[in-house]
């Protein structure tokens, strides 16, 4: 290996390195402005003299047009649409009906899923299509966005670990390997690597992954609330309480065919028990109650809002059962499909006089009334210490009411547009889903997978590929599209390629490899692989991991002949060590999943550098281990 000298621009690309380390990590302005400084500053460096390689000013802005970035923009648009088309709203059904509404139980399943998919397809590309599964799976759970989307993302990162086409370095490597060979002496040449060789190795740092969550998150995760957690809706429960007063609860109630309650009036039950039946599930079908003056009929489960005990005792007049938890009106009562709403009868409202019976207000409006608040009384059919309960069904409505209505999003959107009522709630999800474009959002995502798995065209391509199939089938609209797109996201990841081609170009990467490795000389065989792992974990912080991969493959290589250790182990310690890149948020995925959970640098700092000492570590052993 020829000596690399040390040069002034090799100096100046370290100091912009070691600028942009301290800015991250002391978070003294945005991390994606700061992204954009680095950029303007390498920009404006390479006109200095001596400065001629530290970039070229007229491909400066190529990042944004590189083939990572606009992965990223075509494939959350192929996730908002498949979000879009209510799709992903089955899968959190179905994730928590498996997992229940606990971390422990969530984490591994939703970890594990997008580990197993992303030793498949680009680790971003199944964190970015998991997100909004994350998201409302957080809604419902009660679960901070920020405890589920790291260990999601670090799963994704270590499932490209999984197999040879999981991550870039890994789909790389045979190619280095051919070209190492032709070096080699016949008694030194390498095998090439089978598509699960690293299988048994991508396993183990999955499931290392999703045990160090599960018993250190408490103490690394954030416990932070983003944006979407803050603004999904209104909890029915607390939101009750809170503000008017009304200590009630949602309970899932099954009613048997041989119950007295079967023939009884809905609106009777209501009032007589004090409690609310909001909506019905008779023969497989699911649906808010149209009708009040409808009877119950058998067997069928009941969504009741009320307290506690009056529901038990309720329930054991009747012969019911009262389930632990919601199971057919899960969806139902999902924070990203309905919730607390808060309406107004106008002055000049035609309601006014006139009682939500005569209106058959659930019929046509869509909304269920849960209590009217007028002057400073509260009327519901739930007794308070502060209020006796009252059929509010029968009361006539009068201007000025405050009508307190749990509703679907959907059906809250569409009153908007009616004169006779004012819709006061503002912080809730006003997208239209469409449930009726599912087949064309499905079949435009299995086409970018099959172009992804079964041809060579590029990974960009073949994302967008989905993503206009999408739009022009209108599964999204373009302005949804620009929408769905997290646009600090690929700021930060585009105005970062110059820096990591800086590295690259100058020299800087070969000088410090140079360095630690000329400090590793003379080591045992298995700490020279500890370095060589080290050295690869550091480069792919500041620097492609593709770009440190062909670096260090062959200065691997060279290493293991020298010190008589398996050149194939070496080279394929720095392909998998190019995934160890958990500490800062340069990596896509950390990235991507910053702005949703409202992470901060330091906190993958705590969570991520105690992963990478357990890759590191890991790795190294199952390495060995396997080969």
């Amino acid at each position: 290996m020829e000596p690399v000298a040390f040069t002034y621009e090799m100096a100046v690309v370290l100091a912009v390195l070691g600028l942009t380390v301290f800015l991250f990590v002391s978070e003294l302005i945005r991390i994606d402005l700061t992204a954009i400084l680095v950029l303007v500053i390498v920009g404006l460096l390479s006109y200095a003299p001596g400065l001629d390689n530290l970039a070229d000013v007229n491909q400066l802005f190529e990042g944004f047009a590189s083939n990572a970035v606009i992965s990223i923009i075509a494939v959350m648009i192929l996730g908002s649409g498949l979000d879009k088309t209510g799709i992903m709203n089955k899968v959190a059904a179905k994730i928590l009906k498996v997992g229940g509404g606990t971390e422990a139980r969530i984490l591994p399943i939703v970890s594990g899923t997008v580990g197993v998919i992303s030793s498949f397809m680009q680790n971003v590309g199944a964190a970015a299509l998991f997100m909004p599964v994350v998201s409302r799976i957080s809604a419902r759970s009660g679960i901070p966005l920020s405890r589920l989307l790291m260990p999601m993302g670090f799963c994704a990162i270590l499932g490209g670990t999984m197999t040879m086409v999981g991550s870039s370095p890994l789909i790389l490597l045979n190619d280095l390997v051919r070209s190492a060979n032709a070096n080699l002496s016949p008694e030194m040449q390498m095998e090439e690597f089978g598509l699960f060789s690293v299988t048994p190795i991508g396993v183990v740092l999955i499931a290392t992954g999703i045990l160090y969550f599960l018993l250190l998150g408490r103490w690394v995760l954030p416990d932070t609330q983003s944006l979407s957690d803050a603004t999904s809706g209104k909890d029915t429960k607390d939101y009750l309480k809170r503000v008017y007063g009304i200590r009630a609860d949602v309970f899932e109630v099954e009613v048997p065919e041989d119950s007295d309650l079967v023939g009884q009036i809905i609106a009777d039950i209501n009032h007589e028990h004090h409690l609310y039946i909001i909506s019905t599930s008779y023969r497989g079908k699911v649906s808010m109650l149209q009708i009040l003056t409808a009877e119950i009929a058998a067997p069928c489960r009941l969504a009741i809002i009320g307290k506690g005990r009056v529901v038990e005792e309720f329930a054991e007049q009747y012969g019911l059962r009262v389930l632990p938890q919601l199971e057919v009106f899960s969806e139902e009562f999902a924070l990203t499909n309905a919730g607390i709403a808060e309406l107004v009868i106008p002055p000049d409202s035609a309601m006014i006089g006139k009682c939500p019976r005569e209106l058959q207000l659930r019929k046509s409006t869509g909304v269920s009334l849960l209590a009217i608040h007028r002057g400073e009384e509260t009327l519901s059919h739930v007794q308070t210490p502060e209020h006796e309960p009252t059929q509010i069904g029968l009361v006539e409505f009068q201007a000025g009411d405050m009508l307190v209505v749990h509703s679907r999003w959907e059906a809250l959107t569409k009153l908007k547009q009616n004169s006779d009522l004012i819709v006061v709630t503002s912080d809730f999800p006003q997208e239209e889903l469409r449930p009726q474009k599912v087949g064309w959002a499905l079949l435009f995502f299995v086409i970018s997978l099959a172009l992804i798995l079964f041809s060579d065209v590029r990974l960009s391509l073949c994302l967008l590929t989905g993503a206009v199939g999408m739009l022009l089938t209108r599964v999204l609209s373009i302005d949804e599209a620009y929408r769905a797109v997290g646009w600090n996201t690929v700021f930060l990841l585009a105005c970062l390629i110059p820096l990591g081609q800086a590295v690259q170009n100058t020299g800087t990467a070969a000088w410090i490899a140079q360095v630690v490795l000329g400090v590793l000389d003379g080591w045992p065989i298995w700490a020279l692989q500890a370095g060589v792992a080290i050295l690869a974990t550091g480069f792919s912080l500041v620097m492609s991991n593709v770009g440190a991969t062909v670096l260090l493959v062959p200065l691997a290589i060279s290493i293991a002949v020298a010190a008589g250790g398996n050149p194939a182990i070496f080279a394929l310690t720095v392909a998998i060590s190019t995934s160890n890149s958990f500490i800062i948020p340069t990596h896509q995925v950390n990235a991507l999943v910053m702005g949703p959970a409202g992470y901060k640098v330091k906190d993958f700092i705590r969570s991520g550098t105690i992963m990478t000492v357990l890759f590191l570590v890991v790795s190294l052993v199952m390495l060995n281990v396997v080969f």
